[in-house]
């Protein structure tokens, strides 16, 4: 039997440790489930649970000021609780790479995902992120690496959306 062949999150959390990412801020999601468990153990990086993504937003600032470097990870419905709290990070220059699973775009299956996913890269680009899609798993780490050396270069944030067919499906049961 051939191995397995490597989830998108292990390519993402190289990345992570060559652009030395050292915290990642998170909401619980089913389609981040590997990676937040690969953040989690790594003990270079401080995996921070939040209660709700703008939370995360303020971590990233903390990280600028103290000289590290932050990740957010959320979905498209809490990217619009965001939106306020992005307009600080665009107007300072502070460095932030959003990873944004989308919901209500693949197959799903709660009605109240779809209006936000159809929001989502317009209202991050209106507030000043640059935003980047990704809708296959083989384009995943390539973008990723591609959206952290530009924010991280050009201290701005940047949001990939990962598509509901990388991300996973979520079914409801």
């Amino acid at each position: 039997m051939p191995p397995t062949p490597p989830n998108w999150s292990d390519d993402v959390m190289q990345i992570f440790r060559a652009q030395k990412i050292r915290q990642v801020a998170y909401v619980p999601d089913t389609g981040l489930k590997r990676l937040i468990e690969l953040v989690r153990a790594d003990k270079a990086i401080d995996a921070v649970p939040l209660t709700t993504e703008e939370e995360g937003v303020a971590l990233a600032v903390g990280a600028c000021l103290g000289g590290e470097r932050a990740v957010l990870l959320l979905q498209s419905s809490g990217a619009g609780n965001c939106i306020n709290m992005l307009g600080m990070v665009t107007e300072c220059r502070v460095p932030l790479l959003l990873l944004v699973t989308m919901r209500g775009t693949w197959a799903e299956f709660n009605p109240w995902q779809i209006p936000m996913a159809e929001a989502a890269a317009s209202v991050l680009a209106a507030i000043g992120c640059v935003v980047k899609k990704v809708d296959n798993v083989n384009e995943v780490g390539a973008t990723v690496s591609a959206a952290c050396q530009l924010a991280f270069n050009t201290n701005r944030p940047v949001a990939v959306l990962l598509d509901q067919r990388v991300a996973a499906v979520k079914e409801f049961k």
